[in-house]
C-alpha cells in the first residue's frame, strides 16, 4: 500500500440497508446498560443528548446567514474574517495616575479599547473623603472624585480615536458627566465620542447591588442618558444591558439569557415613554454576557440572544437592521476561577474565550489566573490579554465566519436555549414587565436558588472542579498578587478634592448642583445635561450624586430574604448531612438555645451571591442565621452583631478590604463590652493576609471552594470553643467584573 488515500473513495457512500444502527452498536458498547443514561439534564432544565444527526437541526438553519436578521450567525456578514474582535481589558486600580500609565502599557502592546473599573466608593456614588468608604478607595477599581480625576485617567489617550467602556451604574450620570467634560476640555466633543457606558441598573438590584437610587428614579436616569446620547453622542453606546453579572451570581445560561433580555426590553419601553422612537436610539444598544465553562452552551447562548432580540425588535417596530442587531462584549468567568491550582484558571479562561469567539462577540476581556485569590499583577494581566492575541494570530479561528453554524448539536441546542429563555421571560411579563418584577423579587429569588443548587452539586462531587473537588494538589504553591494601599491612595484623592473645592468658584458649582436636585425633585429636564454643567463648575462626584438623592428623597435599602429549602433537598438522604444536623440540634439541647449566627458584608462590596449561599445552607443545617444590611460599616455590624445577641458573626469578603475593616469590627464589639462574640471570615482572602487576621481576633478563615458541610462543622467548633485560627477555603470567588 502506498499510504496514500484512495482517489475513487466515496466520502459519502449510500447508507447500507444491512449495517447496524448507531442504537445498536450504542448497547453493543454499554454492555446492558441503557442508551438514555448518556443523556444529560442541565440545571437550565434542557436534555443534552449523547447523538445529533439531520433530524435535529431546527426548521429554516440552511437559510441562516451571517449579517442577515435574525443575525444568529453574526451581526456582520464577514464577521472576524474581515475584522477581528475587540481585545478590550477591563482594569483600573488605584489611582487615575497608575491606571493610566497602566492603559498606555496595554495599548502599546495591543490592546484595542479601553474598559475601565471603577473603585466601589466610586460605584456608590461617594468621595474618597466619605467616611463609610474608607477601606474602599482604590480597590477593585481606579477612584474617580472629578473632572481632573478624569482628565488624569486619559492623559494622552486621544479619545477622538480610542473607544471607551465603562462599567458604571448606580453613579452612572457624574461618571458619564465628567467623562464628557474631561473629553472636551482634551478638545474632543461629545458628537465625536465613541464607547459605552454601561447604564444597567435593573442588574444591580437583581444581583450586583451597586445601586444608589430606588428603581423608578433610577429608570429615570436609564431614559435620561439614552435620550441625551441619541441627540448629542450618536457614535455612543447608551448602555450595555449585562447579562455577566447575573451568571457571576449564579443564575444558570438560560436565566441570564432570559433575563438580560427581559432587561433589554424593559429599556427600550422606558425610551420609548419619552417619545424616542426605536430605530432613533436602539442601534446604539449593547449587551454583555459572561462566558463560562459550559462550552456548547455558552456558544448556542450568544446565538440565541441575537436571534430572539431580532425578533423582539421587530415586535417594538424596528425597520432599520442596525435596531435589529445585537452586538454584545463578553468576559471570561470570574466565579470559574480557583484558588486552588491557580495555574488551571489559565486553561479555563482560554477554553472561555475560544467559546465567546465561536458564539461571535464582537469583544472580549479574559480574566487574570489569580483573580480568585486577590486583584490581578501585571503578569496575569500579560497572560490574560496574550491569550486573545493568540486566538487572533497562532489558531485560525478568524478565517471563517461562524464556523460551528450547521452542527447538528449546536443548531439544536441554540433553538432549545431560546424557548427555555422565552419560557422565563414570559414569567416577567405575567408580573409587569422587569422593573415589577425586580421590586417582587422574582429574578432575584430564582438566581439565588440556583446559586445554592449549584454550591451543593459542587460540595457533594456532583460538578468536578479541578483541583477543587477532584484532583487536589497535596500542596499549594504561593503565587505573587497586587497589593494596594488604600490609606495612601485615600490620602492622595483627599488633598486632590482639597485642592479642587479651594480653586473653584463655590456660587456657580452651588447653583449647578442646586438646579440638578430640583430637576430629580419635578422630574422636568435631563438630568445628565445638568449634571455636566455641574462637572464643569467642578461639582464632584459625591455632590452630585447627593443632589440627586436629595431630590428623589434618599438612598436606596433593599430588603433582603433567605432561600430556604435549597441545600437541604439537595442533600436528602445524605448521611454526613444528617449527622451534622444532629450535632447542631444536640448542641441546641445542650445550650439553650439555637447557635445563632449573623452573615455581614462590610464596606461598599454589593456581590452577595458568597454571603447568600452561606447564609440559606446554615439556616437549612440548624443554624439561626441573620443577614445584615449591605454597605455595613464595622460600626453597624457590630451593633447589629450585640442586638441580635449572636455567637458569631461571619463576615463575607471579595474586594479587599478585609484587613482594615475587619479589625475594626472586632474592635467595634469589644468597645460594645461583647468580645466574647467570635468574628469568621470567607471570600477572596490571601493566603498571606491570614496571620494578620488572626492576630487581629479572627477565629476562623474560610478560602474560596471551602465546602459547606466542612465549613459548617468548623462553625459550630468555634461556637462550641473547641477550634481556631485554621485555614479553610470557603465559596465565594466571583470578583467584581465589568
Amino acid at each position: 500500500m502506498s499510504g496514500k488515500p484512495s482517489t475513487d473513495l466515496d466520502l459519502n457512500p449510500a447508507p447500507d440497508a444491512e449495517a447496524p444502527s448507531w442504537e445498536a452498536i450504542a448497547r453493543k458498547e454499554l454492555k446492558g446498560r441503557d442508551i438514555l443514561d448518556l443523556s444529560t439534564i442541565t440545571p437550565d432544565g434542557l436534555t443534552i443528548k449523547p447523538l445529533y444527526g439531520p433530524q435535529d437541526l431546527p426548521e429554516g438553519v440552511g437559510a441562516a446567514l451571517p449579517g442577515v436578521a435574525p443575525f444568529m450567525r453574526g451581526p456582520r456578514a464577514t464577521m472576524y474574517a474581515g475584522q477581528p474582535w475587540t481585545i478590550r481589558q477591563y482594569a483600573g486600580f488605584s489611582t487615575a495616575e497608575e491606571s493610566n500609565a497602566f492603559y498606555r502599557r496595554n495599548l502599546a502592546a495591543g490592546q484595542k479599547g479601553l474598559s475601565v473599573a471603577f473603585d466601589l466608593a466610586t460605584h456608590r456614588g461617594y468621595d474618597s473623603d466619605h467616611p463609610r468608604v474608607s477601606g474602599d478607595v482604590g480597590k477593585a477599581g481606579v477612584a474617580i472624585d472629578s473632572v481632573e480625576d478624569m482628565k488624569i485617567l486619559f492623559d494622552a489617550i486621544p479619545l477622538d480615536e480610542m473607544s471607551v467602556s465603562m462599567t458604571m451604574n448606580g453613579a452612572v450620570i457624574p461618571t458619564l458627566a465628567m467623562f464628557i467634560v474631561a473629553a472636551e476640555e482634551q478638545g474632543v466633543p461629545a458628537a465625536k465620542l465613541t464607547g459605552t457606558i454601561q447604564n444597567d441598573i435593573l442588574k444591580e438590584f437583581m444581583v450586583r447591588n451597586t445601586y444608589i437610587y430606588a428603581p423608578e428614579p433610577s429608570m429615570r436616569i436609564v431614559a435620561d442618558i439614552i435620550a441625551y446620547t441619541a441627540a448629542e453622542m450618536p457614535r455612543f453606546n447608551s448602555i450595555s444591558i449585562s447579562g455577566y453579572h447575573m451568571q457571576e451570581a449564579g443564575a444558570t445560561t438560560a436565566q441570564e439569557l432570559a433575563y438580560t433580555l427581559a432587561d433589554g426590553i424593559e429599556y427600550v419601553r422606558a425610551a420609548m415613554a419619552r417619545g424616542l422612537t426605536v430605530d432613533q436610539f436602539a442601534g446604539r444598544l449593547s449587551f454583555f454576557f459572561c462566558i463560562g465553562m459550559d462550552f456548547f452552551k455558552e456558544v448556542a447562548k450568544l446565538r440565541a440572544a441575537r436571534m430572539l432580540w431580532a425578533k423582539i425588535m421587530e415586535d417594538f417596530g424596528a425597520t432599520d437592521d442596525r435596531s435589529k442587531m445585537l452586538r454584545t462584549h463578553c468576559q471570561t468567568s470570574g466565579v470559574s476561577l480557583t484558588e486552588q491550582d491557580p495555574y488551571n484558571n489559565i486553561v479555563r479562561t482560554s477554553y472561555e474565550a475560544l467559546a465567546a469567539v465561536l458564539g461571535g462577540t464582537q469583544s472580549l476581556h479574559t480574566n487574570g489566573f489569580d483573580e480568585a485569590i486577590a486583584l490581578p499583577t501585571e503578569f496575569s494581566a500579560r497572560i490574560a490579554r496574550n491569550t486573545q492575541l493568540i486566538l487572533q494570530h497562532e489558531t485560525g479561528v478568524t478565517r471563517t465566519v461562524d464556523p460551528l453554524g450547521g452542527s447538528y448539536y449546536v443548531e439544536a441546542l441554540t433553538k432549545q436555549l431560546a424557548d427555555k429563555a422565552l419560557e422565563l421571560m414570559d414569567e416577567i411579563e405575567k408580573a409587569g414587565g422587569m422593573t415589577k418584577a425586580v421590586e417582587a423579587g422574582i429574578p432575584k429569588s430564582r438566581i439565588e436558588e440556583s446559586a445554592a443548587a449549584r454550591q451543593a452539586r459542587v460540595d457533594k462531587g456532583e460538578d468536578v472542579v479541578v483541583g477543587v473537588n477532584r484532583f487536589r494538589l497535596e500542596n499549594e504553591e504561593a503565587i505573587d498578587f497586587l497589593v494596594v494601599d488604600t490609606e495612601d491612595v485615600r490620602r492622595r484623592q483627599i488633598k486632590r478634592l482639597a485642592e479642587i473645592r479651594r480653586s473653584r468658584s463655590q456660587s456657580e458649582c452651588e447653583a449647578a448642583l442646586a438646579r440638578l436636585e430640583d430637576l430629580a425633585r419635578s422630574g422636568d429636564g435631563n438630568l445628565l445635561e445638568a449634571a455636566i454643567e455641574a462637572a464643569r463648575a467642578r461639582a464632584s462626584l459625591g455632590e452630585i450624586s447627593t443632589a440627586m438623592e436629595n431630590g428623589f428623597g434618599g438612598r436606596h435599602t433593599a430588603v433582603h430574604r433567605l432561600n430556604k429549602g435549597v441545600y437541604a433537598d439537595a442533600y436528602a438522604g445524605d448521611p454526613e448531612y444528617d449527622i451534622l444536623k444532629k450535632r447542631i440540634s444536640d448542641h441546641v439541647d445542650t445550650a439553650g438555645r439555637t447557635p445563632r449566627v449573623l452573615v455581614a458584608k462590610l464596606g461598599q462590596d454589593g456581590h452577595d451571591r458568597g454571603a447568600k449561599i452561606i447564609a440559606s445552607a446554615f439556616s437549612d443545617l440548624g443554624f439561626d442565621v441573620h443577614l445584615s444590611d449591605l454597605f455595613a460599616t464595622p460600626q453597624d455590624a457590630a451593633q447589629k452583631a450585640v442586638e441580635l445577641d449572636v455567637d458569631v458573626v461571619g463576615v463575607s469578603t471579595l474586594a479587599a478590604g478585609h484587613l482594615s475593616l475587619v479589625p475594626q469590627l472586632i474592635e467595634e464589639l469589644k468597645a460594645l463590652g461583647r468580645g466574647e462574640i467570635q468574628v469568621v471570615c470567607g471570600g477572596v482572602i490571601p493566603a498571606r493576609d491570614y496571620d494578620p487576621l488572626f492576630k487581629a481576633g479572627v477565629a476562623e478563615i474560610f478560602g474560596p471552594g471551602t465546602n459547606v458541610l466542612d465549613a459548617g462543622r468548623a462553625l459550630l467548633g468555634v461556637i462550641k470553643g473547641e477550634r481556631r485560627n485554621t485555614r479553610m477555603p470557603l465559596t465565594e470567588t466571583v470578583r467584581d467584573h465589568g
